[in-house]
């Protein structure tokens, strides 16, 4: 094991004690299980994505007037990837890339243009931008990851007419 897999790993071990301690302490009403479970995995993402050598740029990142949030964002080189993070707690669900439905895809993309436009104009045309789903599964034994590169095109697709 490489010094740096041993820190990232001790690293990611104390990050989920000290969450685990907050939420313990936290004042407000307990969390549904599922948001606790998304979070988790997010985390998880998180770390796994580092690991790989994955600059993490934003976490949960929320635009004004647009339902919802970018679950990570990240550098791989010199590619934007807007990743949608799906969690589960067993592979025998239903898969979790599954639920990233057209609706989804669509919010993603009006969230990602919304993120490109911090961006000064004469640079945020000749970015490349990818979308990524990051399957997580929180098992027992520990994280599973699947990925899926590329998972959809930036530009909505038109249904095809029947010919």
């Amino acid at each position: 094991m490489s010094l740096a897999t041993f820190t990232l790993g001790l690293e990611r071990r104390a990050y989920l004690a000290l969450q685990r301690l907050a939420a313990v302490r936290s004042s407000g009403s307990p969390r549904p299980q599922h948001l606790l479970t998304g979070e988790q995995g997010e985390d998880a993402a998180c770390f796994h994505l580092r690991s790989l050598g994955y600059t993490i740029v934003a976490r949960r990142w929320k635009a004004d007037r647009i339902k919802g949030d970018l679950d990570l964002v990240a550098w791989d080189g010199d590619t934007l990837v807007i990743f949608e993070v799906k969690t589960r707690t067993a592979r025998d669900l239903a898969t979790a890339e599954s639920q990233v439905d057209l609706y989804k895809q669509r919010v993603l993309r009006r969230m990602a243009a919304a993120y490109l436009r911090q961006i000064p104009e004469p640079h945020r045309d000749r970015i490349p931008t990818r979308f990524d789903v990051l399957s997580v599964y929180l098992l027992p034994e520990g994280a599973a990851f699947e990925h899926f590169r590329d998972a959809f095109s930036a530009h909505a697709e038109l249904p095809r007419s029947g010919v």
